[in-house]
């Protein structure tokens, strides 16, 4: 678990992290070391609240957790902002990481400016986020933007076929290997050495990111779609395949109206994006 002292401005004057003991410790436990945490950087810093960003599925009116990954066990259902509140003794406010990463970008990265925007996350599965107006928009059961869950066939979802996860996975078949020794880093340094299976592999993954992203745009017509997670090192390499790839699946007046960008904040979004939650929500 990443954690940050920032401004309120967003500039990050601590950063650090510890390990996320949920599977170990439960939701207790995870309690406990976010406050201990808390209570380290009070004791340096004037603190005046918490901001949260994580996984699952989450009502951020309420700070509820709704949903969680299976290797959050006891997630669910855990009212995230009450316990912490009473825990620190500071206002708290909680966000989905995604959309959190979508706020940090639009406050300070890739996504000034733009009055609708729609945020990918591409990692071990894809997780989106849509904006307009400077509002994330959570739906009617705060499932909005999960877009990584459409089927872009009749068989596999879009995460199935586009995630880093199924990259890994072609490459493995591709050279009868095993997925363990592979991940996204060995498989761009394979592509940029020569190698062709993982080149066809990441461009296969970059038409499948598009197909998926000409779904988006069709419904939402944003004025920018912005790429985040561990492909946005890999920018220079990327940017013209999955430009390209978008190109051909929309119409001339869509395509022209869309600015396709990758993320600028990196590692640190969803940290500035839980604070700009925390100062929106007052």
């Amino acid at each position: 678990m990443k954690y940050g002292v920032a401004d309120e401005k967003g500039k990050l004057l601590r950063k650090g992290e510890i390990p996320n003991s949920i599977m170990q410790k439960g939701v207790d436990g995870l309690l406990e070391d976010l406050t201990a945490v808390t209570g380290e950087n009070r004791n340096k810093f004037d603190l005046q609240g918490v901001a949260v960003s994580t996984a699952g599925v989450v009502d951020p009116d309420r700070g509820v957790i709704l949903c969680a990954p299976k290797y959050f066990p006891g997630y669910p259902g855990t009212p995230l902002r009450e316990k912490l509140t009473d825990r620190c003794g500071l206002p708290c406010a909680v966000e989905n990481d995604v959309n959190a990463a979508a706020l940090g970008e639009y406050w300070l990265g890739a996504g000034r400016g733009a009055k609708s925007l729609f945020c990918i996350t591409v990692g071990t599965g894809i997780g989106g986020c849509a904006m307009l107006d400077g509002n994330v928009i959570h739906g009617a059961d705060f499932f909005g933007g999960e877009a990584g869950l459409q089927r872009v066939t009749p068989e596999h979802t879009w995460e199935e076929m586009a995630s880093v996860s199924a990259l890994i996975r072609n490459v493995a078949k591709a050279k009868g290997i095993s997925e363990t020794e592979l991940d996204g880093r060995k498989i761009f340094a394979m592509a940029q050495a020569g190698d062709e299976a993982a080149s066809a592999a990441i461009a296969k993954q970059m038409e499948d990111l598009a197909a998926g992203i000409a779904n988006i745009c069709y419904i939402l017509n944003p004025e920018r779609i912005i790429i985040g997670g561990g492909i946005t090192a890999q920018k220079k390499y990327l940017h013209p395949l999955l430009d390209e790839a978008i190109r051909k699946r929309l119409f001339p007046l869509v395509y022209e109206n869309m600015t396709l960008c990758f993320a600028e904040l990196t590692n640190d979004a969803g940290l500035v994006g839980a604070l700009y939650n925390f100062l929106m929500r007052g």
